[in-house]
């Protein structure tokens, strides 16, 4: 029997900042809609709150918890290093079996928030490779996931764009990719995301 290839999906996106409240503030400002309370993560001493871009699919603003202890390993999506204004910074693809993770996502790790349960692939360093712009890797366990949770405000992503000087070994690596709407191109390190709502076209 041929081996079955994992697909990955596009699951959400996430926004740092140096604090919640700033990557708050920028994002509302941003995308005329307010963000819903998240949660707190404790294995990474970091908190977010959330945003849904439809019945499948999120956007989150993410940061360091300043009164959370610091974890004994680095933060995922390399926020210990996070500095400058808030800014569209990771991307996030979903497999049914974390074991599908490409190696260079990282461990699988076992987290929880609330009521949620997931394992995520988190580099040994924090940081994503290919510059940042590799994504991250979580597969959820159960039904429970946040985005039909979230009051839709009808915003919705068009397009992700994955720029990245290597962007041709970045599409081998994610080849079971079946997402029209993330297009890997060829230039500087680089996330941008167009997302259409109430109040037109938004690029992030």
């Amino acid at each position: 029997m041929a081996r079955t290839e994992p697909t990955y999906r596009l699951d959400h996106l996430a926004i740092a900042a140096e604090t919640l409240a700033e990557g708050v503030a920028w994002a509302e400002a941003r995308l005329g809609c307010a963000l819903a309370g998240g949660g707190a993560h404790a294995a990474m001493g970091t908190h977010n709150r959330l945003l849904s871009l439809g019945p499948d699919l999120y956007l989150e603003v993410i940061a360091i918890d300043p009164e959370a202890p610091r974890p004994p390993h680095p933060r995922w999506f390399g926020l210990d290093r996070f500095t400058g204004p808030p800014r569209l910074h990771a991307w996030v693809v979903a497999v049914d079996d974390i074991a599908h993770a490409p190696a260079a996502a990282g461990r699988p790790l076992a987290l929880a928030r609330g009521d949620l349960r997931w394992q995520m692939a988190v580099p040994e360093a924090g940081a994503l490779p290919f510059d940042g712009v590799h994504p991250a890797v979580i597969a959820w366990e159960g039904a429970g996931h946040p985005a039909p949770r979230l009051a839709d405000q009808g915003l919705r992503l068009t397009s992700l764009t994955v720029s990245h000087p290597e962007a041709a070994t970045l599409q081998t690596t994610l080849a079971p990719l079946g997402e029209p709407r993330v297009t890997l191109t060829t230039g500087a390190p680089g996330l941008s995301a167009r997302l259409s709502g109430p109040r037109g076209e938004i690029l992030l």
